[in-house]
């Protein structure tokens, strides 16, 4: 199977690119669909094939070529965009028929809603597997447009105008990254592009001056923090979230900021030589991260909008447990984006039969949805219990991995301050958990049932079985040989 990774890394975001471009010349939308369901189930087989290769390969060096690089930490995140891919393409259907047709005729624009989505998944599958710096800026730029369309997809006021907030400020970041990839360039040898090759940059980091390193590595992170949403840079985060179809969100959030994150990370680790205490910028944008998304967590928000603010808590999870670099610390953040990855995905698929139980609720926080929709109900409280932590979410083991990891790292009292956030984090999802899904309901909301909730049952079994084999699996993650590589560098 190794022998053929080299061309998977090329076809896994070729065909998704592929079908971009294709699904424009379907003559009708039953064919569009068609196409969808198709193109989205062997994306995802594929995708899946080259990130079980990556992850069987353990501690072995990473496998690379000119323009790839496929590690451990390539297998996880490749993995979870696949399959948040999938089950977004796969709910895209209904979101269609129950959304309406945006900007255009319904034929035209169910079209253009493909093209766009596949180009955004085809983008994210392929930064997980970019070998070059300035390549993966390039990437990063490319999902900043197609993303743009689909927040603005509706062609509602606020819809257009979150598109255009999350196109600016994302722009803006991305500029700033690029500035900090310009003054690496010039800080080395000369070498083109290929200088800016993952692991060239690691090779030369030790033999760069510190001041232009670092003031470059601090660009890089500042820029694609706009992009992660971590504080104080998240001001685009809950209104994208909330204003993009359903599947979009869930693509936003559980694919993209991980995907971001990743980046980051790799950075960190090509540039650590040259940067002393690079882990404490992550630190840093952690704790703000959680510490900002506490008083959100406890208003009383619209679906959509709770669930922004809690994909800000979770990314400062994430820089936390690079930000301390053990080993526990990073099989907790494997562990984390796999898990966020899922139950996030699942709160946005809910917010679909949601929306068409109770209009409303696209306005202010819902409320007894129990007694109206039972599937519904279980979707987002299977969702809000494991992004609250509550065993047996893989996110209660990978929150305790993370922070042994901080204890083992000598950050103390850093690890203190994090138990509060979360604490407080999980006290305000909890208060959402008892009067959303269980409280009194209120307003005129329909009863009868919708399509859409009988194929939520599905997701709902299929991505909470997930969840939980991840729990399984997560207890004995530590000892994985995948978990000492991503600890000795994601390079």
């Amino acid at each position: 199977m190794t022998e053929l990774v080299p061309t998977l890394a090329w076809l896994v975001p070729a065909l998704p690119a592929a079908t971009a471009a294709l699904v424009l010349a379907m003559p009708s939308a039953r064919a569009a669909d068609r196409l969808n369901i198709g193109a989205a189930v062997l994306t995802a087989a594929l995708a899946l094939a080259l990130a079980a290769t990556a992850l069987a390969r353990g501690d072995q060096p990473p496998l690379h070529g000119r323009w790839y690089l496929i590690d451990g930490a390539s297998g996880v995140f490749e993995a979870v965009i696949a399959v948040v891919g999938l089950c977004s393409a796969l709910v895209s259907p209904a979101q269609l028929r129950a959304g309406g047709h945006g900007w255009f005729s319904a034929r035209r624009s169910r079209r253009l809603y493909y093209a766009a989505l596949y180009a955004f998944w085809a983008t994210l599958l392929t930064i997980p597997l970019a070998g070059n710096l300035g390549v993966v800026w390039l990437l990063v730029e490319a999902t900043t447009g197609a993303s743009a369309l689909l927040v603005a997809f509706s062609g509602r006021r606020a819809a257009l105008e979150a598109g255009w907030k999350y196109l600016v400020l994302t722009s803006l970041g991305l500029t700033v990254a690029l500035l900090g990839i310009v003054v690496l360039a010039i800080a080395q040898p000369p070498g083109g592009l290929h200088a800016l090759d993952w692991h060239a940059l690691a090779a030369a980091a030790p033999r760069l001056a510190h001041e232009p390193a670092l003031f470059a590595f601090l660009l890089i992170l500042a820029g694609l923090a706009a992009k992660i949403g971590w504080a104080p840079v998240h001001n685009w985060l809950p209104d994208a979230h909330s204003e993009a179809p359903a599947p979009v969100s869930a693509l936003l959030s559980a694919a993209l900021l991980p995907a971001i994150v990743l980046v980051a990370w790799r950075v960190k680790t090509a540039l650590a030589p040259a940067v002393e205490h690079a882990g404490a910028v992550f630190v840093g944008f952690g704790l703000a991260s959680l510490i900002v998304a506490v008083p959100f967590l406890w208003r009383p928000l619209p679906w959509k909008r709770l669930l922004a603010y809690s994909s800000l808590e979770h990314m400062g999870v994430l820089a936390l447990g690079i930000g301390f670099g053990t080993p526990l610390a990073l099989a907790g953040v494997a562990l984390h984006v796999a898990g966020h990855g899922l139950a996030k995905a699942l709160g946005f698929y809910a917010a679909q039969p949601l929306l068409r139980l109770d209009p409303d609720a696209a306005e202010r926080a819902p409320s007894g949805v129990a007694e109206r929709s039972a599937p519904t109900a279980t979707a987002m409280g299977v969702s809000l219990g494991s992004l609250a932590g509550l065993p047996p979410s893989p996110l209660f083991l990978s929150e305790l991995l993370i922070l042994l990891g901080g204890v083992e790292a000598g950050q103390g009292a850093v690890v203190a301050v994090a138990i509060v956030a979360l604490a407080l984090g999980f006290l305000g999802l909890l208060h959402a958990f008892m009067e959303g899904v269980l409280g009194e309901p209120a307003g005129h909301a329909r009863r009868r049932a919708h399509r859409g909730e009988r194929r939520l049952v599905a997701l709902t079994a299929t991505l909470g079985s997930g969840l939980l084999a991840l729990t399984a699996a997560g207890a004995f993650l530590p000892g994985y040989a995948f978990v000492a590589a991503l600890a000795r560098g994601v390079l």
